[in-house]
C-alpha cells in the first residue's frame, strides 16, 4: 500500500472516528486533521487531538508502519519532536523523539472499499483513470470543480507573466509584447516567436510602429528568414531594409533553425503568422491600452482581425506564390489568442492592480467564447462530459495535464467522489 492513500484518508477523515484507541489503549478524539504540509518536515501542521484527558496541538506524521519513522531517521530530527500523533496502517515498533520520549501512536482504520476503489483507479489503462465511472460524479460536483480548475489555471498563467514582469522591472507593455508574440506561435513554433520577440525589444518596435514594411522587416530578419539567396523582389526588399535596421540597433538575430514547418498547414506557417503579427503591431497603437480599455469579445475580435500586406494576400511562405485569399487571422485562431494570452493577461493585470470590475470581466469573457475544439476536448465529450463554453474547457485541459496524466486521483473531487463511494460496507 502506499503512504499517499493514509494521508488522503487522514486529510478527508474517512477513518472510523469512532471509539479510537492508540496503541497503548488511551481514548483518541480527532477534534482538528491539521493542515497538509508539501514542504519538508510533518505531513500535518496545527492538528487538534485529544489523547486520554488532555487536548494536544501540534503536528501529524503518517506512516504506513511504525518502523518507517526509525527509517527516516525522524528520531534524531527536531523538526519532527512537535509531532503529537503518529499515524500508521501497521504499528511494529514504539517510536521516540529526538529526547527520547514517546509518542503516541494511532492504527488507521478505514473502509477496505477506499483501497479497493483506489487501486482499481490508478491500475486502469484508460485514457483517464474514471473515464467509465464519471457517471457517478454530480453534476453539482463539476460545476464546482471546474471552477476550481480554472482558477488554478489562471494561477499557473499569472505566476508565468509574474516571472516576465520581475525580470524586465514590470513593464507591463513589453510583458504583454512577449507573451502574445509567443501565442502566435500556435503551440509547435511558441518559443520561436518568444525568441523573436526577446530579440527584438519593444522600443525599437515602438520607434517604426507606423511603417508596416519596417516592421515586417524587422521581424522576418530577426526570425532568420531572410538569409536566403534565392528570394523574390520583396523578400530582397525586406534584407535590405533589415540590414539598415539591425546594424542601426545593433541586433541579433535568432537561429533560422528554431522554426518548425513540417506537417503544418498553410494557415499555421510561421511566415505567414509573423506578417499577421506584423499586423496587428502596426494597427494597433497602444495595445495593452485598448485591450484593457474594451474588454469585450466583439471588440476584441475586431482588434486582431487585421489585415497582412498586400503581398501576403498570394503567399504563405516568402518567395512561394499561393491561390489569393484574405490572411486575417479566423476566428479560431483570434479565440485561441483571447483565451490563452488575452484573458489570462486581463485577469493577471486585474488582480495585480487590484481592479476587482475589470477582474470580473475578463473572467465573463470565458463564458462568451464557445468551448474549444482540439483532441482532449473531444474525448472529454466521448466519456460523458459536454463543455458549453472555454470556461469549461479551459478547465477540462488543466484536469487531464495536472491530475489525470499523473494518475493525482487522490487530489481530483472526481476522484475524492468515487473513491468513497461504497460498494460495499466493511470495514477492517
Amino acid at each position: 500500500m502506499k503512504e499517499s492513500i493514509l494521508h488522503y484518508i487522514w486529510q478527508q477523515k474517512l477513518f472510523n472516528a469512532h471509539s479510537l484507541r492508540s496503541t497503548d489503549g488511551e481514548a483518541i478524539e480527532v477534534i482538528d486533521v491539521g493542515k497538509a504540509n508539501t514542504d519538508a518536515g510533518p505531513d500535518f501542521f496545527n492538528a487538534k487531538i485529544r489523547i486520554g484527558a488532555t487536548i494536544w496541538a501540534g503536528n501529524i506524521e503518517i506512516h504506513v508502519q511504525s518502523s518507517d519513522w526509525n527509517k527516516h531517521n525522524h528520531q534524531s530530527d527536531k523538526a519532527y519532536d512537535s509531532t503529537i500523533l503518529h499515524v500508521v496502517k501497521t504499528a511494529d515498533t514504539v517510536i521516540y523523539r529526538s529526547n527520547g520520549e514517546k509518542i503516541p501512536q494511532l492504527e488507521l482504520k478505514y473502509p477496505k472499499y477506499i483501497e479497493e476503489n483506489y487501486e482499481k483507479l490508478i491500475s486502469a489503462q484508460k485514457w483517464i483513470p474514471c473515464a467509465d465511472r464519471l457517471e457517478k460524479v454530480v453534476h453539482v460536483l463539476i460545476q464546482d470543480w471546474i471552477t476550481t480548475l480554472l482558477s488554478e489555471r489562471l494561477e499557473q498563467k499569472m505566476n508565468a507573466i509574474d516571472a516576465i514582469l520581475k525580470d524586465n522591472n514590470n513593464h507591463w507593455e513589453e510583458a504583454f509584447y512577449f507573451i502574445l508574440a509567443r501565442s502566435f506561435g500556435f503551440g509547435i513554433n511558441s518559443q520561436a516567436f518568444e525568441m523573436l520577440a526577446r530579440s527584438l525589444p519593444l522600443s525599437v518596435i515602438a520607434k517604426h510602429k507606423s511603417n508596416q514594411f519596417q516592421i515586417e522587416a524587422l521581424l522576418f530578419g530577426q526570425a532568420g528568414f531572410l538569409e536566403n539567396d534565392k528570394q523574390d523582389e520583396y523578400a530582397s526588399a525586406l534584407k535590405k531594409e533589415y540590414d539598415f535596421l539591425s546594424a542601426k540597433y545593433n541586433l541579433k538575430k535568432i537561429s533560422v533553425e528554431q522554426w518548425k514547418l513540417l506537417r503544418l498547414r498553410p494557415d499555421n506557417f510561421p511566415h505567414l503568422r509573423i506578417a499577421q503579427l506584423a499586423a496587428l503591431i502596426h494597427s494597433s497603437s497602444k495595445l495593452l491600452s485598448r485591450v484593457i480599455d474594451a474588454p469585450e469579445i466583439d471588440a476584441l475580435t475586431k482588434l486582431f482581425q487585421s489585415e497582412p500586406s498586400e503581398y501576403w494576400k498570394i503567399h504563405y511562405l516568402l518567395g512561394h506564390e499561393s491561390v489569393k485569399k484574405s490572411k486575417k487571422l479566423g476566428k479560431t485562431a483570434i479565440h485561441g489568442l483571447l483565451i490563452n494570452t488575452v484573458i489570462p493577461f486581463l485577469f493577471c493585470y486585474a488582480t495585480r492592480k487590484g481592479n476587482q470590475e475589470l477582474k470580473e470581466k475578463s473572467l465573463k469573457l470565458y463564458e462568451l467564447l464557445p468551448a474549444e475544439k482540439n483532441t482532449i476536448i473531444t474525448k472529454w465529450k466521448l466519456v460523458g462530459l459536454q463543455p458549453e463554453t472555454a470556461f469549461d474547457t479551459q478547465a477540462l485541459l488543466q484536469l487531464k495535464k495536472h491530475y489525470c496524466d499523473d494518475k493525482k486521483c487522490l487530489r481530483c473531487r472526481f476522484g475524492h467522489q468515487i473513491l468513497s463511494k461504497q460498494p460495499n460496507p466493511k470495514y477492517i
